[in-house]
């Protein structure tokens, strides 16, 4: 583990650090195992140099009390930078998803002169009023509100809320294997030590002082956007790429809210694609 301002961040790397570095930064209570093994072995096969790591209050990176985290959006977009300078990398190639592609858009925004290119999937702009476009879906509404019942601390309960949670943000075209999702969070629940201390990503605050800052953002941008998303709908990413000049943007058909297998071949080309041209 290294220890950057104060919370130990675990990291894990795949690849020949020779190769542009690809540093992945995932969502709101997610380990660092949402971005799969499998998935970044194949960008490292590709070429890629690939840093995968826990958030903070996540995995088995450092834990805060549930309830009143002591950390902002603006420290974790600092946590990236982080892992880098753990790994002796100036400047890598940064790809985040859903609550990570808005610390990515943070990394970007902070720190341009340590980011190559950006990804940013399944997330919506940051620093811009987005309450024009289509809100999360009534149906992942009703869901998610009945994590307010579920105790945090009991294992059953919390790993039958998240399974149903994959169920809810799940592509619509391609199918839902339930077990290997559930052996998955089972196996994330017992790395983590349990999911008490992620609930903080629903708490936090920060980035205010990049209001409105993105259509200056110089960094490559590539957003990648499942049709079918219930959290950000689509047009979440059609507005951050009608933002930011330059950028490109891929559409997911019928992709939800997940890196769902039937989609890595078309996300990871399009990552590669990206990278190479940057």
């Amino acid at each position: 583990m290294t220890t950057i301002n104060r919370p130990e961040i675990k990291s894990e790397v795949f690849g020949d650090p020779e190769n542009p570095a690809l540093l992945l930064i995932m969502g709101a209570m997610a380990s660092m195992l949402w971005w799969p093994e499998a998935f970044c072995r194949e960008l490292a096969d590709a070429g890629l140099y690939v840093i995968r790591y826990d958030n903070r209050d996540t995995g088995r990176s450092t834990k805060y009390p549930p309830g009143k985290p002591p950390y902002t959006f603006d420290d974790m977009a600092d946590d990236a930078i982080g892992v880098l300078d753990s790994h002796g990398i100036g400047k890598a190639h940064v790809a985040g998803m859903s609550m990570g592609g808005m610390i990515a858009q943070l990394v970007a925004l902070k720190h341009p002169s340590r980011v190559a290119s950006l990804t940013v999937i399944s997330s919506s702009p940051v620093g811009m009023d987005t309450s024009h476009l289509p809100q999360t879906t009534d149906a992942y509404i009703e869901h998610s509100a009945a994590g307010a019942d579920v105790d945090w601390s009991d294992c059953g309960q919390v790993i039958d809320f998240v399974v149903k949670d994959a169920r809810a943000i799940a592509s619509t075209i391609h199918p839902f294997d339930e077990a290997r999702m559930r052996a998955f969070i089972e196996q994330d629940y017992d790395r983590s030590g349990g999911f008490l201390s992620a609930t903080n990503h629903f708490s936090l605050k920060g980035g205010d002082a990049w209001k409105g800052r993105l259509p200056g953002m110089a960094v490559p941008l590539l957003i990648i956007h499942g049709t079918s998303d219930p959290i950000f709908p689509v047009e979440h990413g059609e507005a951050l790429a009608k933002t930011v000049a330059g950028a490109k943007l891929l559409r997911i058909a019928g992709g939800g809210h997940e890196l769902h297998p039937q989609d890595w071949p078309d996300i990871e080309a399009a990552i590669v694609a990206h990278i190479r041209s940057n």
